[in-house]
């Protein structure tokens, strides 16, 4: 593939000295390109099955970024985006959809928490991103995954495979299965209250994962939230509990080891 004529697309004013695979991401393919000023930046092919509207998505991602630019000193607190010469943000090369961004300097990323300090600095990190999007409109945003946290339709869904028993396994977890089913009240209660007008819609990330926050290198403080592809109009109460979830596991996401 030829990455040089992808990146000369974007608008970062250098050549290109390297452009090599990066990080341990599952969703999209991710690069790191390095300019002969020795500036870096992220190279990502966005995964169109996952996000099907990879337009809708840099909406949100640019409305987002550039609200956190204007209150933010430190350049290191926000991962921009890169736009292409032409402006836009995006690039489709006839194949795979393309964008870029920033690169955090002097920065780290972890699987999981080393110590209870590293889960502490990502509730300061998400906390901070919630502040300072505080006074954003939601309704701005796209919604790029369709009902990602509607817990009703997600019980019907539930239901509905428990029904169709493709893999005949639902006699292995009767016990399981009764205990949602003995919860289905709770599965409205964050949006009876949002229907109520009690509970609000506000910017949220909805991926509230320790591999979603860049931390310093030297002093390990959360310097950012990355990741912004699940940025849209959100409950604040399911960061509690998408932080805890995994906050509290003490595997890494994919671990194969299940014991």
């Amino acid at each position: 593939m030829n990455y040089t004529e992808i990146i000369s697309k974007f608008d970062i004013q250098d050549s290109v000295e390297s452009c090599e695979p990066y990080g341990n991401g599952h969703i999209n393919s991710t690069f790191l390109v390095t300019t002969a000023t020795g500036k870096r930046y992220i190279l990502q092919a966005i995964n169109t099955v996952v996000f099907k509207k990879p337009d809708e998505v840099m909406s949100n991602i640019s409305k987002v970024t550039e609200h956190l630019c204007a209150r933010e000193s430190d350049s290191r607190r926000v991962m921009p985006v890169v736009k292409l010469c032409d402006g836009g943000l995006l690039y489709n090369d006839g194949g795979k959809t393309w964008r870029m961004l920033g690169f955090v300097e002097g920065s780290l990323c972890l699987e999981a928490p080393e110590s209870k300090e590293d889960f502490y600095e990502s509730a300061v990190a998400f906390g901070n991103f919630q502040r300072l999007l505080g006074d954003f409109d939601a309704t701005l945003l796209y919604e790029t995954i369709p009902n990602f946290h509607n817990t009703e339709k997600r019980y019907e869904a539930f239901l509905q495979a428990v029904e169709k028993d493709v893999c005949n396994r639902a006699k292995d977890v009767r016990e399981e299965i009764e205990f949602v089913k003995a919860r289905k009240c709770f599965c409205s209660v964050l949006l009876d209250a949002n229907r109520k007008g009690i509970l609000p819609l506000r910017v949220t990330h909805n991926d509230t994962k320790l591999n979603n926050i860049m931390f310093d290198s030297k002093t390990r403080k959360a310097i950012c939230v990355i990741d912004l592809d699940t940025v849209m109009p959100g409950f604040l109460v399911l960061y509690f509990g998408d932080s805890i979830r995994f906050g509290a596991a003490t595997s890494v996401e994919d671990e194969p080891d299940l014991s």
